[in-house]
């Protein structure tokens, strides 16, 4: 066997050649010629131009280091923050060897130096913003963890293994091949409404009570359309549905359609009117409540705010009270989302389904991973592919990847309002349902959360709702992200969160001056909401009504239809 290269840029080179020969003919067909009818075309032809991008860029990295000797040295010998914390390279087997230690601290050296270039340019903030968001994808696309001949880990268990881990790995790469994504979690663990969205109840929108006594009023739970409602109720033991339940709640809950060609038509105020509008009818009707309380999570949380808007300046107040879950109405800032929206990109979404069509849920899946690609999609695929470990069973992860499709106009036009052009925290700027919308005529006590790392709703932009609402607000800061600080039962006693914050129109002096409480916010929600859900009554007995009847047991066909 030749001896490796002394020299660190001949010997970089080598490795990652070496590396992309094998990922190209590892266990894998010839590419198919050009014009060929194979399905498998542009999958291969994915594969070779992300193994070009990866030799491209070590090419770069080694020239780069090449013309700076005495710094590649130093980035060589000298132990960085990056090098010992990035989990990535965190096994030992990244530092006992000499040549993927070098491997490893050129790479995050060179990202480095890549990252700086865009943030030393001379742009509008904008435009930077999307070179950021674009210089990360490729560098984490390109890191050497995710390639064979360039992780030792993955050679060493291929070794210790006698090869068994490679095969598993193929034998993963190509179930996910046919699935079309890389896989976040054991999918056959779970099915819905058999061990996930198992409360009971009947399509009314009602679910069945467990407890003898409840409020007078139902709570109707408003759930992201982009997703499906059983985020909100997973399993009995982290269901904030079951837990509602359990606090003496009526609670009734929106299952979107997953939308398919038949469907492409439907407008955001389609959503309003048929959706909501109708949902809040069937709950006050059913229980005979004079109000209800209502909760939207995310984009939900969007949507009841703004049919809550059209039906006050039609005078009309069906809510005795609000709580938005990660929601905003403010869109000044949306984080690295909103630098992916451009008024050319809205434009030619537009153009393709504006009067007609289908966002695709896969799409829209795929834009949210990239937002966090190492912790979504690249730990999968070194574990998955490179190691033969299939993902464990993880339910927030299931729901994550049971993708639903939107229709086209309704789409377009959130995008346009929300991101593009911010239109609706301005009062009377968009019409909806025939009605000019203004936020400040919603005056109902809200219940207002929001989570610090939350990298899809900005805390601080959650936080400005509260300058727009004309109720009694309460702002409740909750520990971790978007989705796990909102699903945080109280039986776990994991994390904390923030209340009793300054009010005002900074966030960060709220937080300042706000008290950190140990646990689940869920208690502070439910102790909230009891004030605003009238006197205990009996519950009832048979769900639905003379008008509404049930139609099938809950969770309903809805939210078992998988997007094509």
């Amino acid at each position: 066997m030749a001896n490796p290269p002394n020299d660190p840029a001949q010997l970089l080179a080598s490795l990652l050649e070496g590396g992309q020969a094998m990922m190209r003919h590892f266990g894998m067909p010839s590419a198919p010629e050009p014009g060929a009818s194979d399905p498998m075309a542009e999958f291969f032809a994915a594969t070779q131009q992300i193994a070009d991008m990866q030799q491209d860029f070590w090419k770069q990295a080694t020239a780069y280091w090449s013309a700076f000797p005495t710094a590649a040295a130093a980035a060589a010998q000298a132990p960085t923050d990056a090098a010992d914390s990035d989990r990535r390279f965190g096994a030992e087997a990244w530092r006992s060897d000499p040549r993927f230690d070098l491997i490893r601290r050129s790479y995050l050296a060179y990202s480095s130096f890549l990252q700086n270039t865009v943030e030393s340019a001379q742009l509008d903030e904008k435009t930077k913003a999307q070179m950021r968001h674009g210089m990360r994808q490729f560098i984490d696309a390109m890191s050497p963890a995710n390639f064979l001949l360039t992780n030792p880990e993955a050679l060493q268990l291929a070794t210790e293994t006698g090869g068994k881990s490679l095969t598993e790995g193929m034998n993963l790469f190509f179930e996910d091949m046919a699935k079309g994504r890389v896989s976040s979690t054991d999918e056959k663990a779970y099915e819905v409404g058999g061990n996930i969205a198992t409360t009971p109840g009947a399509v009314v929108f009602e679910n069945t009570p467990t407890t003898d006594q409840v409020h007078e009023r139902p709570l109707l739970l408003v759930p992201p359309a982009i997703n499906k409602f059983y985020i909100l109720d997973l399993q009995p033991e982290n269901s904030f549905v079951r837990y509602a339940l359990d606090q003496g709640h009526t609670v009734f809950l929106l299952s979107w359609r997953n939308i398919d060609a038949s469907l492409g038509h439907l407008s955001w105020d389609d959503y309003l009117e048929q959706g909501i509008m109708q949902a809040i009818d069937v709950a006050q009707s059913v229980t005979r409540a004079d109000q209800v309380n209502t909760l939207g999570f995310c984009v939900g949380g969007t949507l009841l705010a703004s049919t809550l808007a059209i039906l006050a300046a039609r005078d009309e107040h069906p809510a005795s009270s609000m709580t938005l879950l990660t929601t905003m109405l403010d869109f000044t800032d949306t984080g690295e989302i909103g630098s992916l929206v451009t008024e050319q990109s809205v434009a030619a979404r537009e153009a393709a389904i504006g009067k007609g069509g289908l966002m695709q849920g896969k799409e829209l899946a795929f834009t949210f991973t990239s937002l966090r690609a190492n912790d979504l999609m690249w730990q999968y695929v070194v574990n998955s592919y490179l190691k033969g470990k299939a993902p464990p069973a993880f339910d927030l992860l299931y729901w994550n990847a049971d993708s639903t499709n939107l229709p086209g106009p309704m789409f377009c036009w959130y995008v346009r309002n929300t991101y593009l052009e911010n239109n609706l925290r301005q009062p009377g700027k968009t019409v909806q349902c025939g009605e000019e919308v203004d936020f400040s005529l919603i005056d109902v006590p809200t219940f207002l959360y929001a989570s610090r790392e939350d990298h899809i709703v900005p805390w601080h932009t959650a936080y400005q709702s509260t300058e727009l609402l004309a109720g009694d607000n309460r702002f409740v800061l909750g520990a971790s992200g978007h989705i796990a600080g909102v699903i945080n039962p109280p039986v776990k006693k994991k994390r904390n969160y923030w209340v009793d914050g300054e009010a005002g129109p900074d966030p960060q002096r709220w937080l300042e001056t706000a008290r950190s409480v140990p646990g689940s916010w869920w208690p502070a929600w439910s102790e909230w909401l009891a004030q605003h859900a009238g006197d205990e009554v009996p519950a009832r007995v048979k769900l639905g009504s003379r008008k509404h009847r049930a139609i099938e047991p809950a969770p309903g066909r809805y939210v078992k239809t998988k997007a094509e």
